[in-house]
């Protein structure tokens, strides 16, 4: 419903013995299988939004894969110092979306006939996806910040494409991190069939919760991830 699975799982994979990248790469694999459910979950809020999804869809797809590869040959820590202050900002502008929404006053219809808003979002997803293959801690806050700035209002359709893009982003470093041999596969698995649960019925539950909840869910979430990374 809000991301940020991976904050549980990395910490769970490196406290049982695997290595910094080797968590990332296989909580990359359960995070796609996670995500496939929610997509089938959401496939009704989903056909608003397949404009959107084939227009972010290749530089997500780009975005992932160029962050797996820095990931394999740059190290961790100096990209970590940044994660807390990169998804408190995100969770910021989520919380105080609707408000910069209506003083900016912008409209979906509006960013599709600007020529740059639309080159501005695709390099924004890029970003994203760039940060999605090498960690990806909070991608989900940062793409439903990056949707309600761009005029989008239904928090459940805004997910649906969320779902989709993360598991592009997610699915290229999974591809790359398994042909690189960083995958543990039997944690892969037993997290796989958690995620393809939770997947499915993280969307029902957000159903029954209305936007609102789910909104300010999202807001508490994406802070105290932020403030735990903060700490560290």
């Amino acid at each position: 419903m809000a991301g940020g699975g991976i904050l549980v799982s990395f910490p769970t994979l490196v406290f049982s013995g695997a290595t910094a990248i080797n968590a990332t790469a296989t909580s990359k694999l359960a995070l796609l299988v996670g995500g496939m459910g929610s997509l089938w979950s959401y496939r009704r809020e989903f056909a608003t939004q397949k404009r959107w999804a084939w227009r972010f869809g290749p530089p997500s797809l780009l975005g992932g894969l160029f962050g797996a590869v820095l990931l394999l040959y740059t190290g961790e820590a100096r990209f970590r110092d940044i994660v807390p202050y990169l998804i408190l900002f995100a969770a910021t502008l989520f919380i105080l979306q609707p408000a910069v929404s209506r003083w900016l006053q912008i409209e979906a219809d509006t960013i599709q006939r600007s020529r740059f808003g639309l080159t501005f979002a695709l390099f924004f997803l890029f970003c994203v996806g760039l940060y999605a293959g090498y960690f990806g801690a909070g991608i989900g806050i940062l793409m439903l910040a990056a949707l309600g700035i761009l005029g989008q209002k239904n928090i459940h359709e805004m997910n649906s494409l969320k779902v989709l893009l993360g598991s592009l982003m997610n699915g290229m470093a999974a591809v790359y991190f398994g042909i690189q041999g960083n995958i543990l596969w039997p944690e892969a698995l037993v997290m796989a069939g958690g995620a393809l649960v939770g997947g499915y019925l993280g969307p029902k539950l957000a159903r029954r919760l209305g936007p609102a909840a789910v909104r300010t869910f999202v807001s508490i979430v994406g802070l105290g991830i932020g403030l735990y990374f903060l700490l560290q």
